[in-house]
C-alpha cells in the first residue's frame, strides 16, 4: 500500500514552474493575437527541428538538374540565356491555376455581385524558380551575389506578369523540405500569380492602415530593434517580431519604406541575398537544420496611392518546428511557445564558425 502511495506521490509531483508568464501579443501588421506559453517549450536554445529539412534529399539527378530540361515543364526563361545557365524559371508542371483561360479580364466582374456564392475562373499563373543548376546545392551554400541573382529572377517574372490587368497579386514563396511541403528536393521556389487579393494580404493592409491612422507612421519603419534585431545590412535589417506566429520566425525588412518586392535595383538584391543566406546559416546551425518555409510579403500590384504610407513589404521566414493544432484552426490565434525577444538573442548569438 505504502509503494503504491509512493508511487502516486511521485508522478503527481508538480512540474517546474516557468520563469516567465503567459503573455498574448497582438500584431499589427498581421492584425493577429498570439499567445506566448514559456511553459510548453524546453530553453529557447534546446528548440531543434526534430526532422532536418529532408532526409531522403541525395545527388541523384532529377528533372530540375542541368542536362535533364526536357523532362521539365515549358521554360519561360532561363539565366544566363544559354546552356550553362544557373536560374531556370519554368511553369509549374501540376499548377493550380491555369495560364491558358481565355478572357481573364472578365474574371472581376464576378467579384462585384452582392451574393454568397462568388466563382472566378481559375485563371492565374503557377511558375517554378530553379535555383540552381546542381541537385546538391542548396539557397544556404549559394554566395550572396548568386542569391541575389535568384532574388532578380523573381523580379524579373513578377514584372513580366504585371502586364496582365486581372492578375492583382503575386506571392513568391520557398518550402524547403518535405514537411515545409517541398515535392522536389533540388532548390527550387515558387512564384503564384492570382487574380484576388488574399485573406491574409486584406488583413495585413487593414492592420497597417489601422497603425498608420493612430500613429501616423508605418508600422515596419518603426520596429523595436533594441531586442527584437537579429542583424543588419546596409539596405535591410532582420528581426524576430514583436508578436512572431511561429517559434523562431523571422523578418527580413527594407530599411526604406517601399511597398513592392520588385523595386529592388541589383545592389539591393546582393544586400538582401547576404543578409537571407545569414539567416539560414543561423536556422541551420541553431535548430539543426529544419525544413522551412519563405515568403515575400508583398502588396497588392494595384495597390491605391493613398495605401503607400503603411505598405512595406518584408521577407518571412519560418521554420517548421510545431505543428498547428485544432486551437489555431478554429480561432485563428497561434500559440508560440518561443518568446521573440528570446529567439531574437539566441540567433544574435549564434556562433557561425560552426559548420551549418
Amino acid at each position: 500500500m505504502s509503494q503504491t502511495k509512493d508511487k502516486t506521490e511521485k508522478m503527481a509531483s508538480p512540474s517546474p514552474i516557468p520563469s516567465r508568464s503567459p503573455e498574448i501579443r497582438h500584431d499589427a501588421l498581421t492584425n493577429r493575437w498570439v499567445i506566448f506559453s514559456p511553459a510548453r517549450a524546453k530553453r529557447p536554445t534546446d528548440f531543434k527541428s526534430k526532422s532536418p529539412h529532408n532526409p531522403s534529399a541525395n545527388n541523384t539527378p532529377c528533372p530540375f538538374c542541368i542536362g535533364h530540361e526536357h523532362e521539365c515543364a515549358p521554360e519561360i526563361f532561363r539565366v544566363p540565356s544559354d546552356p550553362a545557365w544557373k536560374i531556370r524559371v519554368i511553369e509549374n508542371l501540376y499548377p493550380a491555376l491555369s495560364r491558358n483561360l481565355a478572357n481573364p479580364s472578365q474574371n472581376n466582374q464576378c467579384l462585384e455581385l452582392d451574393c454568397a456564392d462568388r466563382t472566378l475562373t481559375g485563371f492565374g499563373f503557377h511558375d517554378v524558380v530553379i535555383e540552381a543548376p546542381v541537385h546538391s546545392v542548396q539557397l544556404v551554400d549559394m554566395e550572396p551575389t548568386e542569391i541575389g541573382e535568384v532574388l532578380l529572377a523573381y523580379k524579373k517574372r513578377i514584372e513580366q506578369i504585371m502586364v496582365f490587368e486581372s492578375i492583382v497579386y503575386i506571392q513568391v514563396f520557398k518550402n524547403h523540405g518535405a514537411s515545409a511541403g517541398a515535392s522536389m528536393s533540388h532548390s527550387h521556389s515558387q512564384i503564384m500569380a492570382l487574380p484576388i487579393i488574399p485573406p491574409s494580404v486584406s488583413a495585413r493592409l487593414d492592420g497597417t492602415k489601422e497603425y498608420f491612422e493612430k500613429m501616423g507612421k508605418c508600422c515596419l519603419c518603426v520596429v523595436n530593434m533594441e531586442k527584437f534585431l537579429i542583424d543588419e545590412t546596409t539596405h535591410f535589417i532582420s528581426i524576430v517580431p514583436f508578436a512572431a506566429t511561429y517559434p523562431f520566425e523571422i523578418w527580413i525588412i527594407p530599411r526604406d519604406h517601399s511597398s513592392h518586392f520588385h523595386e529592388v535595383d541589383s545592389e539591393m538584391a546582393v544586400d538582401l541575398g547576404t543578409l537571407l543566406k545569414l539567416m539560414l546559416r543561423k536556422m541551420c546551425i541553431q535548430l539543426n537544420n529544419p525544413p522551412f518555409n519563405f515568403m515575400i510579403q508583398t502588396a497588392p500590384l494595384q495597390v491605391k496611392e493613398s495605401q503607400l504610407p503603411y505598405t512595406h513589404w518584408y521577407l518571412q521566414i519560418v521554420p517548421q518546428l510545431s505543428g498547428v493544432g485544432g486551437f489555431e484552426m478554429g480561432s485563428g490565434c497561434y500559440i508560440n511557445p518561443v518568446f521573440p525577444e528570446d529567439a531574437a538573442k539566441v540567433l544574435r548569438e549564434v556562433n557561425l564558425t560552426t559548420k551549418a
